[in-house]
């Protein structure tokens, strides 16, 4: 591996000479928005299709939701039940906590704020990407904001949503201190992935020490390993296959619980229903409950699965879930439990258990048990997703991302996080071995993440909805208000379980911080160190070496500008392939890109030279394909590019310039463009965006009128350039990636060396080679070394 050392000076990001291309293509934009297609917004659902999607959902959203009956009381009061002043206290609380974050926030408001239908912490983040200039890679160009998915708005430059965007994008502190938040949330997620499985199947299976008191809680902790084994074990089979389960397992679990709690009601007295005044929340803070408000905070848990969640459903189907189904069965569950320990305060600690009827005890604890492990399941579900989310803006070390449905895109399952979160899950099963402390822990990561969407969703009203800001200063106060209250008395008991999430949170932060950071500093060096078009052109149509048959395909970070690996190469080698094609893969703030969008191709220099630019670009949720079918598409893009280039007027040999800008700009003039894009229209409907299944895309060139239809417009020089480039694919390809070694310099302080030197160093020697995740094979691999300091 050819390496040379190559530095390069720490600067605030890389301004104005990011993009530099021929101004053509740079002509300012007309607004977007309106001609933009939303098509989540577009899509028309009828009403008994919105019903059955609102059942559907109940199994994917709602079950850590639903599960919390199972361990809200004993984590309120551990130290037992002193009057019925208590219980009734702690009952308005969880009625209020209910109706206030869930309801009103989350339910009538937070789901608005989603990305074309994707919710969660990315997905805010994308959406604020998008409307203001924050991402810390910035990679992105004019022609990107033309996709289909990428709606955004435009802002007049005296409002104060433009002073806001500029003040986000004026230092780099600030982009800095909003991803930060980002991954915050994102830690804390994955902190929830490790500890939602733990308390809610440990909290099920408390139910077999109910009945037979006399049996160890060593069993009952073996039990709930023994099933978590069990549930990691079976991630690799996906979702899909048992998924139709989830939802008849939660709608039956809902509806027991509402049931035996309306019977609890009846049984024990109307007494607990003063419990829906707000004059007892104010009693209950008064006569300090403070450390009581942990558990209660319990009582929300899961209400950030609303809108991670979101992705398969739309936002009506999940309000009438809630407001129909959820929201009425937690009360009537929480009250009936409450009238049970107005007449038990000693139940406390298995209130969930001793309150149900002894006809129904074991069908309930078997509900119970399956109604956890598919709460479980749905957590474990978001934090693969989060992760592929946080590797594709570079926040993560590479990983194994697996298919498990031909069906759903978002189903996917990452062996190396699966284990990892079973090993840790263990841990907090085993290590704590009650629901108290790990109820503290849960409550702090929860309480955290909520804080964090309310920080983003301030800047979402600013940015995107463009409220007026009385508004956004109610939502302020109201949700800080709420989370605030919760997070001081969260933070009470660091020293009781609550530092567990502290620390898993930490630990990843640290990793996808350092991650990040050196994933910037390679995309700086990439910039800094690019060759100019003007070296190029001066090396001649040979390059200065020996031209020999086949295709190069160069991989590189940059979407313009020739990499410095091209110029490394060819210095330390004396031959170069006779067709040079510069590959970028680079993921933008968008949710998906559609098939037929994915691709810009672009001509460097003279056609002599034959060297092109291919742009792949890619959404958050969307999955790079096997190296074949990436490779094929990559191929056909570029030959039909040479037929459409040669329709073209007005371009010179020497310009840059798009396959899909140029076929936009001309197709008013010319009657040849809208043939080929009707050709292009009537393709197969497997290239729709809109559609779930997962299979190879068919090339533009298996279309017959297309191929009648470039071969009577082609030119003889066009398909001399053809013949060329086929001939070269069929002599060979040759995979070049660049292996860039990041090390800190030798003044650096001590601090930044670690983070380089060992932490970075050691994250990219066991994540996943570049070479890997392109399923590039062996034979055909060149890497190009280098190494830079910063």
């Amino acid at each position: 591996m050819a390496s040379t050392p190559i530095t390069i000076d720490e600067e605030n990001g890389t301004k104005g000479s990011m993009w530099v291309l021929d101004q053509k293509l740079d002509q300012p934009m007309e607004e977007e928005a309106g001609r933009l297609k939303n098509m989540y917004r577009e899509k028309t659902f009828s009403s008994l299709l919105v019903l059955r999607l609102a059942f559907q959902s109940l199994g994917v959203v709602y079950g850590d939701l639903g599960t919390s009956p199972l361990y809200v009381f004993y984590n309120t009061f551990p130290d037992g039940i002193n009057d019925q002043e208590e219980v009734i206290g702690a009952l308005s609380m969880i009625i209020y906590s209910l109706t206030l974050i869930p309801l009103l926030k989350y339910v009538f408001l937070v789901l608005r704020a989603n990305d074309n239908g994707q919710g969660g912490t990315f997905a805010l983040y994308s959406l604020l990407c998008r409307h203001a200039k924050i991402k810390t890679i910035p990679n992105q160009h004019r022609t990107d904001e033309e996709l289909t998915t990428y709606s955004r708005h435009i802002f007049h430059e005296k409002s104060f949503a433009a002073k806001t965007k500029r003040w986000l994008e004026a230092r780099i502190y600030r982009k800095n201190a909003l991803l930060v938040l980002v991954l915050v949330g994102t830690c804390m997620v994955i902190g929830d992935g490790i500890l939602t499985p733990a308390i809610s199947v440990l909290s099920a299976a408390g139910g077999i020490k109910v009945a037979h008191p006399k049996m160890s809680s060593d069993v009952v902790v073996i039990v709930a390993v023994i099933i978590l084994v069990g549930l990691f074990s079976m991630q690799h089979f996906g979702t899909d296959k048992v998924g139709w389960l989830f939802a008849p397992v939660v709608l039956l679990w809902f509806l027991l619980i509402g049931g035996i709690g309306a019977f609890n009601i009846w049984k024990y007295g109307h007494t607990v229903l003063k419990a829906f005044s707000p004059v007892y929340v104010y009693r209950f803070l008064k006569r300090g409950y403070w450390s009581s408000l942990g558990g209660i905070m319990l009582s929300i848990t899961g209400t950030e699965a609303l809108f991670a969640d979101l992705g398969h459903f739309p936002v009506s189907a999940v309000q009438i879930a809630f407001t129909v189904v959820v929201f009425p069965c937690l009360l009537l569950a929480y009250t009936g439990q409450a009238a049970y320990l107005m007449k038990n305060h000693d139940h406390v600690k298995d209130a969930f258990y001793r309150s149900i009827p002894k006809g129904v005890y074991w069908p309930m604890c078997i509900v119970a048990t399956a109604a956890a492990i598919v709460a479980s399941q749905a957590t474990i579900s978001a934090t693969f997703s989060i992760i592929k989310q946080a590797n594709a803006l570079g926040c993560f070390p590479r990983v194994k991302v697996v298919h498990t449905s031909k069906k759903f895109l978002g189903q996917i399952y990452i062996p190396d996080i699966n284990w990892i979160l079973m090993l840790l899950c263990i841990a907090v099963t085993a290590g704590f071995r009650n629901q108290s402390q790990i109820g503290n822990a849960y409550g702090t990561a929860v309480v955290i993440v909520m804080l964090v969407t309310t920080f983003l969703m301030i800047l979402i009203m600013l940015l995107v909805w463009r409220c007026h800001w009385v508004f956004v200063v109610i939502f302020t106060g109201l949700s800080l208000l709420v989370e605030c209250t919760y997070l001081s008395a969260v933070l009470l008991k660091v020293d009781q379980g609550g530092w567990v999430p502290l620390v898993i949170a930490a630990a990843f932060l640290l990793i996808m911080y350092v991650w990040q950071y050196g994933t910037v500093k390679r995309y700086e060096f990439e910039m800094h160190s690019r060759v100019s078009m003007a070296w190029i052109l001066g090396l001649g149509p040979s390059l200065g070496l020996v031209r020999v048959p086949g295709i190069g395909l160069v991989y590189t970070e940059l979407a313009s500008g020739v990499p410095h690996i091209f110029s490394h190469f060819i210095t330390n080698l004396p031959a170069i392939h006779s067709v040079v094609v510069f590959v970028c893969v680079k993921y933008l703030p968008v949710y998906t890109v559609p098939q037929e969008e994915r691709f810009l191709v672009k001509r460097i220099g003279p056609k002599n030279f034959h060297m092109f630019r291919c742009v792949a670009r890619y959404g958050y949720k969307d999955l790079h394909k096997k190296d074949d079918d990436f490779e094929k598409m990559l191929f056909d893009n570029v030959f039909v590019f040479v037929r459409l280039e040669s329709m073209m007027d007005g371009c010179s040999d020497s310009d840059e310039y798009s396959l899909y800008n140029q076929q936009t700009e001309q197709s008013a003039d010319n009657p040849l463009i809208d043939n080929i894009n009707t050709v292009f229209s009537n393709m197969d409907p497997t290239l729709s965006s809109s559609s779930d299944s997962i299979v190879p895309i068919k090339s533009p060139l298996q279309s017959n009128s297309l191929m009648r239809l470039s071969g009577q417009m082609s030119s003889q020089t066009e398909m001399d350039e053809l013949e060329y480039l086929k001939s070269c694919k069929d002599a060979g390809v040759v995979h070049i990636l660049g292996n860039t070694v990041v090390r800190a310099r030798r003044n650096s302080g001590l601090i930044k060396k670690i983070a380089v030197d060992y932490i970075y160093a050691f994250l990219r020697r066991i994540c996943r080679e570049n070479s890997v995740i392109f399923n590039v094979p062996h034979e055909s691999l060149l890497n190009v070394g280098q190494i830079f300091y910063v």
